[in-house]
């Protein structure tokens, strides 16, 4: 922590207390909002994304049998991959030439987009991918929560006349609390700690827009700067502290005992 505070680069054999100064010089430079703001948007677009598929898919597969036994593994696949080799997939995928601009130009002929060439898409595509990644693992969460759910429950509530909809959203919803504490505290922890995706999709560009708090250490780092990387890691876990502890309170304190 104290390198944090202190002048230390590659080009100086002196390390010296320097107080406030790495995060002062890099606030000056737009270094900081800009990447704290990008780690924040891809970790919320990646919690979002990857708990409303999961869920999606575990009230699908919720049911044990052999197909839904198939469907489970296909989907943990991905689990399996290791995080570097997900980004160099998808840049295929969503490059100009691959298959999902020819996907989509099957139903909007001419269709030409660069996914990772564009600021908003570039961040929003990365995060999507992350969320993809472990969405495997967030959804056998999902179903162990929905198979915990004392099944008297949703029969006593059949036989009062609660249709599908209000048992999902009245009683299965609230049950699953310990799950959604588990599974949005673990996405969105996971997303600020972004790194290998990143540096295997877009390396923080196009300009910086993709350049989370992770990368920019890498980029300080990379240039000697240690001082201001160690500033910036610190940074990182002040702001994974500060927003998991009060969460983890937070959904705490909506979970439901049956």
């Amino acid at each position: 922590m104290r390198f944090a505070f202190t002048r230390w680069t590659g080009y100086a054999e002196d390390i010296s207390w320097n107080g406030l100064d790495n995060l002062r010089s890099m606030a000056e430079q737009g270094i900081l909002a800009g990447a704290i703001e990008a780690t924040l948007t891809y970790a919320v677009i990646a919690m979002i994304v990857q708990n409303a598929f999961s869920l999606t898919l575990a009230l699908a597969l919720q049911r044990s049998d052999r197909v839904n036994s198939v469907f489970r593994a296909l989907f943990f696949l991905p689990v399996l991959i290791a995080p570097v080799a997900a980004g160099y997939i998808w840049s295929a995928i969503v490059a100009p030439a691959g298959p999902l601009n020819r996907a989509i130009g099957l139903v909007v002929p001419g269709f030409d987009y660069a996914w990772l060439g564009h600021g908003l898409s570039a961040l929003a595509t990365t995060a999507f991918i992350d969320a993809w990644k472990w969405s495997g693992l967030t959804t056998l969460v999902y179903i162990a929560g929905l198979n915990a759910i004392p099944r008297s429950v949703i029969e006593s509530a059949t036989v009062d006349g609660a249709n599908a909809w209000q048992r999902f959203w009245r009683i299965r919803l609230r049950l699953l609390a310990p799950a959604f504490t588990f599974t949005i505290v673990v996405t969105l922890i996971g997303a600020l700690s972004a790194f290998d995706i990143i540096m295997a999709t877009t390396r923080g560009g196009p300009g910086d827009a993709t350049t989370v708090l992770n990368i920019a250490v890498f980029t300080q780092y990379g240039g000697g700067f240690f001082g201001t990387a160690s500033a910036l890691s610190l940074v990182v876990t002040a702001l994974v502290a500060g927003i998991a502890l009060p969460l983890i309170a937070f959904l705490r304190s909506r979970e439901i005992e049956v």
